[in-house]
Order: C-alpha cells, then structure tokens, then sequence
C-alpha cells in the first residue's frame, strides 16, 4: 500500500472563510416582548424583597424612603431595559450549508459558530410567554456537555419547526441504501394504485 507524503501547509489568515460578512437575520421584535417580561418580574422580586427588608429598619416612613424603596428601582429597571434594547438589536443568526452562527453582545461582542458534524442533538424549547407570541427557541448540543452549546431565542416556532428538521437531517443523513429503498418502495406502491 503506498503512503501519501504528510504536508502541513501554513494557511493564509487573508485565504481563511469571512464569518463577518454573512449577512445576519435579526431575532422576531415581539420577542423583546419576553425579555422585558422576564427583565420586570426579576427586578420586581428583587426590589421587593429589598424593600421589605429595608422598611424593617426603618422607623418612619419619609420622602428619601419613598425615592429609595420606589424611585431607585424604577431607574435600575428603566437603565436594564435600555441596555436590553440596545443588546437586542445586536443580536442576530445565520444557518449556511455546514453551520450555524449566533451573534449577540453590547461592550463585548461575541459570535458562535456551530459546525453540523459536531452537532449531537438538536432541540425546539418554548416558554409561557413565547408560546403566547408564538415564538420559540433553537438549541443546538455538541458532544461533551449537558447544556446546549447555542441557542438561538425568538423564531417564529413555524421557522424554529423547519430548522429544527434541517439539522436533524444534516446531522443524521439517510444513507443512500435506504433513500434508494424507499423511493423503490414509493414507485411499487404508485404503480399499485394506478393498477
């Protein structure tokens, strides 16, 4: 058996693919919806629990403690919405034909790319108020880890369905045997009804 000689080419960083130039779709704007909602009642339990504890040590009720038990979380809660919005915006996601890429981040900006032969299992997860909106969320697990290593919120769930069964396709193909079997199988069972 002839061996083929080992190379081991330096690559070109200029030769190497361009992930920033691939066009990304932005997440469904009714999804913001579902981080507000999750954002106010996070703020909301926790300005609660503060306050409670703060009326205890206090022994009369005045102006500066009304700023401090009601006006301060109202700014904390307004700030955190803004930076959402602006982080919402940022984000967005793109599949190509071997991948699947996730960008999100304000300061920092971070993009995740998925190769599908490293994909392991692929999953469609909705929560009570993006199933309200119709909305739902892709993950996508590689091996080695029990967390999903992308996720991908605010599709549409009809979107989410079909991508869901794209990369369940690429990541367990049919094998050529059985595709050939089945459209056998669909030509006997055509001419049968025809007969």
């Amino acid at each position: 058996m002839k061996q083929q000689p080992f190379t081991n080419e330096t690559l070109s960083i200029s030769d190497l693919p361009k992930f920033e130039t691939v066009s990304l779709q932005p997440l469904q704007k009714k999804y913001f919806k579902v981080i507000a909602f999750n954002i106010l009642v996070f703020t909301v339990l926790v300005f609660t629990g503060i306050s409670v504890a703060y009326s205890m040590f206090i022994e009369e009720f005045t102006a500066m403690t009304a700023v401090v038990v009601i006006g301060f979380p109202l700014v904390v809660i307004a700030i955190i919405l803004f930076f959402a919005r602006l982080g919402f915006r940022k984000k967005g996601y793109a599949f190509r034909m071997h991948d699947a890429i996730y960008k999100s981040g304000i300061i920092v900006e971070s993009t995740t790319i998925i190769p599908f032969n490293r994909v392991q299992h692929v999953a469609l997860h909705q929560g009570f108020i993006s199933r309200k909106l119709g909305l739902a969320t892709i993950e996508l697990f590689t091996a080695g880890g029990s967390t999903s290593d992308l996720q991908i919120p605010g599709l549409l769930l009809a979107d989410a369905q079909k991508i869901k069964e794209l990369i369940a396709k690429k990541i367990n193909p049919i094998p050529t045997e059985i595709k050939e079997s089945i459209v056998e199988e669909n030509n006997v069972q055509t001419e049968t009804d025809e007969v």
